[in-house]
Formats: structure tokens, C-alpha cells, sequence
């Protein structure tokens, strides 16, 4: 059965900087799809960050490309497991040099935090409580 895939394109200013930082998360970088110009992270089977350097990312646009330390141009959203594995991601985030954005969103049948990684791309990371989904 097809497998429906995402592919999140982020430019990044520091490639390199970028694949350490996601590595320190647990990532891993697909050499196969990386380059000096890019980085293909691993999210998931399903979800993959290709992060560009800005020369490369603007081969695919003719839109300005916008400065997402000052700008907001998506917000991305990961799934986890539990509450604590979204605090390990957040927590493993800032400790990589990323930073802690927004508040912590706690509505007891769902949890979240989010982070800005190091070109200020932010990532929400949201836990779910099954039984609130089922019914």
C-alpha cells in the first residue's frame, strides 16, 4: 500500500550547523539525499526535512526567501508519544542551541511545547491523549 510522503524544505543559513543539530536530536542524515548544499533528516519514514542552504532553496523559488528569525513562514508540528517525550525533544532542542519559544500548552488531554531551531524555523511538538481522539 502507498505510503503518502512530506517533505518540509527549509533554508538554512549553515548546513553543516544544521545536520549537527538535528543529529543531536536523534535524527539521522540521509547521505544519499545530502549534499554540501543540503541535508535530508530523516523525521520519520513518512517525514523528511530538506534543509537548504538559501542559494539552493532559492533554485526552487522566485519568492523572497524569508528571514525566519524575524518572520514566521510556517509553523511545523511533530506528534510524540507520551508528555515526557515531548519535553525530551524540547529539552534535547535547547540543549543543541536551539530555543525555547511560546508556552508550554497544557490542557491535560494535550500537551505541547515548541522550539526554534537554530535559523529560527519553529517546531511544535504536541502530545494527544488517545482516548480524547476516540471519543
Amino acid at each position: 500500500m502507498y505510503q503518502q510522503m512530506i517533505f518540509v524544505n527549509l533554508a538554512t543559513a549553515d548546513v553543516d550547523a544544521s545536520k549537527k543539530f538535528f543529529t543531536e536530536l536523534g535524527y539521522a542524515i540521509n547521505p544519499q539525499f545530502s549534499t554540501d548544499d543540503c541535508a535530508c533528516v530523516m523525521i520519520s519514514d513518512t517525514i523528511v526535512a530538506m534543509l537548504l542552504s538559501k542559494q539552493r532553496y532559492a533554485d526552487f523559488t522566485k519568492k523572497e526567501i524569508a528571514d525566519s528569525t524575524k518572520t514566521s513562514e510556517t509553523l511545523i508540528c511533530l506528534s510524540a508519544e507520551s508528555r515526557e517525550k515531548v519535553d525530551e525533544l524540547v529539552d534535547k532542542a535547547i540543549a543543541a542551541g536551539g530555543t525555547a519559544t511560546g508556552e508550554t500548552q497544557d490542557h491535560g488531554f494535550m500537551y505541547g511545547r515548541a522550539f526554534d531551531d537554530l535559523d529560527g524555523h519553529t517546531w511544535e511538538v504536541m502530545w494527544m491523549d488517545p482516548a480524547a481522539v476516540e471519543g
